[in-house]
């Protein structure tokens, strides 16, 4: 219970999720496909379907995996990866911050300008005129 002013107040918090339900929805949501991976691995891994292609329907992201040679260990791999890039895609970006012109880059095209001036000058008097 907090205390403030001398009333008495209780927070609630929502439960949190579980991470067994959010794999069990996001297991819903998804599209399941088997497949044989390929590589070395010769027989063990060319016989099997143990491969794991899963498509989120909501934002069509599409997962695989294929490390290892059961096809429940993929389908937990799958899954991870799955909720880490919902996680990634759902993350807020920090806007960007536009910056000014750095002050030794106006220095130098203002000496640059002055530079160029210079030699304009110098051109104005041709070498032919003595005046």
């Amino acid at each position: 219970m907090n205390k403030s002013r001398g009333r008495n107040r209780q927070t609630f918090r929502k439960p949190e999720k579980t991470v067994e339900e959010s794999l069990e929805k996001l297991k819903q949501e998804c599209e399941f496909e088997f497949y044989k991976s390929s590589g070395p691995g010769g027989q063990r891994k060319n016989k099997r379907e143990t491969a794991v292609r899963l498509r989120h329907t909501p934002t069509g992201i599409v997962v695989h995996a294929t490390e290892s040679r059961s096809q429940a260990a993929n389908m937990a791999l799958a899954l991870k990866r799955l909720q880490q890039k919902i996680a990634a895609r759902s993350r807020k970006r920090r806007p960007r911050i536009p910056t000014g012109v750095p002050a030794a880059v106006t220095r130098r095209r203002i000496a640059d300008k002055k530079h160029r001036g210079a030699l304009k000058t110098l051109r104005k008097i041709s070498p032919g005129d003595s005046s």
